[in-house]
């Protein structure tokens, strides 16, 4: 019975993870331009060095790795104050409530907010080989 049980929970488990799992992909899809890589950076009015160390680095990494893709906008950056009222539509579509680096590409977005915050000021070689590889790969 005990063994009966712990099969049980066990299903339950792997069933929850499996409709998770689906769920958070199916939010993940966004649609945009399907040849383009885009970056994102939505920030408060009011910011701090770190959040505008975020900026920086993240501008600074695409201008300097990839002036090409830039030019031919095959590759973009925008900056967002999320509080401004015409950038609603676009957060809103990307599920973004708050300070937020994205890269989005084929419909898939990858969030590097937490790697930004943690590295743009202290590391940002570090955030940049993120950016290079999640742009790469995404």
């Amino acid at each position: 019975m005990k063994n009966l049980s712990m099969l049980f929970v066990l299903f339950l488990m792997i069933g929850a993870n499996v409709s998770v799992n689906a769920q958070t992909e199916k939010a993940d899809e966004v649609s945009v331009s399907e040849t383009t890589v885009e970056i994102y950076y939505f920030h408060n009015t009011r910011r701090c060095p770190t959040c505008e160390a975020v900026e920086d680095v993240t501008l600074n990494t695409i201008k300097t790795k990839y002036p090409e893709q830039m030019k031919s906008g095959v590759l973009s950056f925008k900056s967002l104050n999320i509080e401004d009222d015409s950038n609603e539509a676009l957060a809103r579509k990307l599920h973004v409530s708050g300070q937020t680096l994205l890269v989005v590409k084929n419909g898939k977005k990858k969030d590097l907010t937490n790697d930004a915050f943690l590295y743009a000021r202290t590391k940002p070689e570090k955030l940049s080989q993120k950016l290079e590889k999640v742009i790469g790969t995404i």
